[in-house]
């Protein structure tokens, strides 16, 4: 696919998967626009995009703000006329216990993870109906189908995500809009960094998570970013509604392949 003049707002852009997204869109040749709440590491990222490939336009963005949520789309339609794709990444990962919880934990998930998504979308969708062309891209998460305990805020919010996406996909599906999700698992971000260093043991910590992904290893963020490119590429054209799961076959398995020792019993599985 040829993405010259192609534009591409990623919101949470500064680091972590969004910014491994913004990369894949501006290496294809794609106008990348940078959208993060964060201006400094904003900036930096788009003055790298754009030394490397001469990409990459930046907008402060607090997508849990409806001003800042169509700002971010007029100054992109300012810039280049259009908008081609909508990625959705900006979000709040969330661990605390539900009883340690107050209201204010609860709007800053929300706010940001299912609120953003569904205000950049519509103020995106606006432009888009009117060309009758377009694609969002939500990163959901593995949380969509499999949670863990005290991460009720983000649970729902990327179940949120997952089902506004079907949503959407249907109603805007006549104006040659598509709308998916990519969930990705353990990525190689500032969380993964985070988890290992509160961990009383980093190493045994990492063999635990690596035990729980069949391909064994944490993904980078632009594997993640390869994928939102198929989806906003002319091969997936006829994909919209879905979410795909990048998470190292994580979400697939029903019990950790390593530690289950005792043989099947022919004709039957686990569970029968």
């Amino acid at each position: 696919m040829d993405w010259n003049g192609h534009i591409a707002i990623v919101t949470g852009a500064a680091s972590g998967i969004g910014a491994g997204i913004a990369e894949c869109f501006a290496e294809a040749g794609a106008e990348v626009v940078v959208a993060d709440i964060n201006e400094r590491l904003g900036a930096q990222v788009t003055a790298d995009l754009r030394a490397r490939y001469g990409k990459g336009l930046f907008v402060k963005t607090d997508v849990s703000q409806a001003a800042d949520c169509r700002r971010l789309m007029d100054e992109t339609l300012a810039a280049y006329g259009r908008i081609d794709t909508l990625v959705n990444n900006a979000g709040v990962n969330f661990v605390k216990p539900t009883l340690e919880m107050d209201e204010a934990d609860w709007d800053r998930v929300v706010d940001v993870d299912m609120k953003g998504t569904f205000l950049c979308s519509r103020y995106a969708l606006e432009a888009m109906v009117a060309r009758r062309s377009g694609n969002i891209i939500n990163i959901a998460s593995v949380h969509t189908v499999a949670t863990l305990p005290a991460a009720a805020p983000y649970a729902a919010s990327k179940g949120g995500v997952d089902m506004m996406t079907r949503s959407m996909a249907i109603e805007f599906a006549p104006y040659g809009i598509r709308v998916n999700a990519v969930s990705p698992g353990l990525t190689d971000t500032q969380i993964w960094a985070d988890l290992q260093e509160a961990a009383e043991d980093a190493e045994q910590a990492r063999q635990h998570w690596m035990d729980n992904i069949p391909l064994g290893r944490v993904q980078a963020p632009r594997e993640v970013g390869n994928v939102v490119l198929f989806l906003a590429s002319e091969q997936s054209s006829y994909v919209t509604g879905a979410n795909i799961f990048t998470d190292g076959g994580m979400t697939a398995q029903l019990i950790n392949r390593e530690r289950f020792a005792s043989k099947p019993v022919e004709g039957k599985t686990p569970g029968d």
